[in-house]
């Protein structure tokens, strides 16, 4: 199943580039949609992660952050309103001033209901979640990735994040300050144990008892997978499967899943927005977008997306356009994974097409017991969730591997102790024919 996954990731992450400066598409105000705003600035480049994110400089942010801004209004202007907005990274808590003052512009010039945010442990200051909050954020969700000290210290985490008892204490902090506080970790590392994982578990449920917790695969790009090797251990997945389940089983009865990968005490935003919004606007360097069955991403290059935008242009530069089975093939994945679809609404929004053209897939997860029929509802089985999860799994490595090639045309933005890393990048995507 990996094997045929990978094919097909890499055909629906190959976009093109786009040989023109290009506007904003124009959106419909009467629809509001889902807004995800890239900030690609962390402090620690963990070795993990294939995120797009550079080393974080103060004044260099804050020019990003003017720009984003702009962004926004363009956004504004070519008609699109959005209802939610998801703020990824990189560390977007990485200057809350800024943050909040982009928040504040996106609240006031939209109908805005719901407002996520990461961040890292470190940021968990009161006097900065004060200003977040009181800036509109919802959800704020912190990468704690592990709670081990041996783990945090092999992710070059420990040092800049805390040790696991700092990070406890902040965790159980910030706890009530927001709607919901999720914090996500990571299994399936090379040097974890079961008991290390089911630790955790115990910690942010039993004792913390967080609002909500993402347990994520590791999920290692091509590129990374070097890097790891050299640094945490060799990245395997036959182990991948009995950590989920262990997961499920430990996970007490007031978490129910959100998706397959994300457990919440009440209803709440998920990490995962693609599963509720078929379209979404990306704004910022090297976010993507989908409308109207177009996948678009931004410039990676932090200078040229400044140079587009200030133009008054989009940052968009590739772009695919799926077809319609490709489209219907989209949705079988991100709808699913959230455990599961009106059949009503899916073949309404497909004029009756869904289940006739995807009648192999249906036919081979409902063989496998992976997905039921209740009449109204196409569900998710216990074994399916893992199947979602391995599927998951390998359509963001395949956008992260995407990711990294596109990082290879920015070596000129690139700290030096980056470079490095870039140069082994480039050698191991040749090899793997990338």
């Amino acid at each position: 199943m990996t094997a045929v996954l990978r094919r097909l990731d890499r055909k629906y992450t190959r976009l093109e580039q786009i040989g023109h400066v290009i506007d904003i598409p124009k959106g419909d105000p009467e629809k509001h949609l889902m807004l995800y705003l890239h900030v690609p600035f962390c402090v620690v480049l963990c070795p993990f992660c294939s995120f797009h994110r550079v080393r974080y400089k103060k004044d260099r942010a804050k020019q990003y952050f003017s720009t984003l801004r702009k962004e926004i209004r363009l956004a504004h202007d070519a008609g699109f309103r959005f209802g939610e907005i998801y703020v990824g990274g990189g560390t977007p808590t990485c200057n809350v001033a800024e943050l909040a003052e982009t928040l504040e512009l996106a609240q006031r010039l939209n109908p805005i209901r719901q407002v996520s945010i990461e961040t890292n442990p470190d940021d968990l200051v009161m006097d900065e979640l004060k200003i977040l909050r009181d800036a509109g954020v919802n959800r704020l969700s912190v990468g704690v990735q592990s709670l081990e000290d041996k783990l945090l210290h092999e992710m070059e985490r420990q040092e800049k994040y805390g040790n696991s008892a700092e990070i406890r204490e902040r965790l159980a902090m910030t706890q009530g300050i927001f709607d919901t506080l999720n914090v996500d970790l990571i299994f399936n590392l090379p040097h974890q144990s079961l008991d290390s994982v089911m630790r955790d578990v115990d910690i942010l449920t039993r004792e913390i008892e967080v609002d909500q917790i993402s347990c994520y695969p590791l999920m290692g790009a091509t590129t990374t997978t070097l890097r790891m090797k050299r640094e945490m251990g060799n990245v395997t997945y036959n182990r991948e499967r009995v950590f989920y389940e262990a997961i499920l089983d430990r996970l007490p009865e007031t978490y129910q899943p959100s998706s397959a990968w994300c457990f919440s005490k009440h209803q709440s935003l998920i990490d995962e927005y693609i599963i509720e919004h078929e379209d979404y606007v990306g704004l910022g360097s090297g976010a993507m977008s989908y409308l109207g069955g177009t996948l678009y991403a931004a410039s990676f290059s932090i200078n040229r997306y400044i140079r587009l935008v200030e133009a008054g242009h989009s940052g968009i530069t590739r772009m695919s356009r799926f077809s319609d089975k490709d489209q219907m093939r989209y949705n079988f994945l991100m709808t699913f994974f959230g455990l599961k679809v009106n059949k009503a609404q899916m073949e309404k929004r497909w004029d009756g097409r869904f289940e006739k053209t995807l009648w192999q897939e249906f036919a081979a997860f409902k063989l496998v017991g992976a997905i039921r029929d209740d009449g109204e509802n196409w569900i998710l089985t216990r074994k399916g969730m893992y199947y979602w999860v391995l599927m998951m799994r390998e359509f963001f490595i395949a956008v992260s591997n995407f990711r990294d090639l596109m990082r290879l045309g920015i070596k000129s933005e690139l700290d030096p102790e980056d470079l490095e890393e870039l140069s082994k990048s480039a050698t191991l995507l040749a090899k793997a024919g990338k």
